[in-house]
């Protein structure tokens, strides 16, 4: 009996996390698809930060596209990757309905800030690229340009459609990510697998990781670099205090 208790529990619970996966599902179809008919504006959106940076150079700047389908084809990878970003908060809310019922009070109350937290991390993430880090690396780039005194040929930039949107949207999902660290330490500290100590100690390996993988999620230029690698820098000293802190509330509610 208590075998049968155990497979029919099983069940209900696959039946559950199919029930929360095809409401995201749908969900992220339905603004896919809405999107898909604003896919001018949000392009429109993503490509101001360029529009911005090279207003007033004098020169009379475009984006190309070098293949029949690539405009097409950039405006749906525009309109999914809208739509996912939109529905993430949603997504969460299914994850935690899904995950709530089998938790207890306290550990619901412990949850749920970082159900909130990850996606605001993740926007403030977004705003840094679009805002700060695209603008500057923008005029790093064109900077290269050259009027053709010296090479002959003028060198001049005409950026493709699809490799402008690839790269923001790149960046964007890479600093969106990167920006949930402290999330991912503090729950780490609430199972006991790291502390306020091992991060402490470990911190001069973690500035090299940190470099080492901004360098791999950004183009090889000092500008995003240096842009992803010191927010984090900053996100892991707070996440110590972070950790520290959940250490601190263990010991008041273990000597209460």
């Amino acid at each position: 009996m208590n075998n049968e208790e155990n497979e029919s529990g099983f069940i209900s619970h696959l039946t559950e996390l199919r029930k929360r996966l095809i409401y995201s599902f749908m969900f992220l179809l339905i603004f896919f698809i809405g999107c898909y008919f604003f896919a001018e504006y949000i392009y429109g959106f993503l490509v101001d930060p360029y529009a911005q940076a090279v207003k007033n150079d004098g020169t009379d700047r475009r984006l190309i596209f070098t293949a029949l389908q690539e405009t097409f084809l950039t405006y749906l990878k525009v309109s999914f990757f809208t739509a996912f970003f939109v529905t993430c908060p949603f997504i969460l809310i299914q994850v935690w309905k899904f995950i709530a019922p089998g938790l207890y009070k306290h550990e619901k109350s412990a949850i749920i800030p970082y159900l909130i937290l990850t996606p605001v991390l993740f926007l403030i993430g977004g705003m840094l690229v679009y805002y700060l880090i695209m603008p500057l690396a923008i005029k790093f780039f064109l900077s290269f340009e050259s009027s053709g005194i010296s090479t002959n040929l003028p060198i001049q930039l005409e950026a493709k459609v699809n490799e402008y949107l690839s790269l923001i949207m790149k960046l964007i999902f890479a600093f969106g990510i990167s920006f949930q660290l402290p999330v991912i330490l503090s729950l780490l500290a609430r199972v006991g697998v790291v502390n306020s100590q091992f991060l402490k100690k470990r911190r001069k390996y973690v500035v090299v990781i940190i470099f080492a993988t901004a360098a791999l999620l950004t183009p090889p230029d000092p500008i995003t670099q240096i842009g992803l690698a010191i927010p984090l820098l900053i996100l892991y000293e707070l996440s110590i205090f972070s950790v520290k802190f959940i250490e601190n509330k263990r010991l008041e509610n273990s000597d209460a």
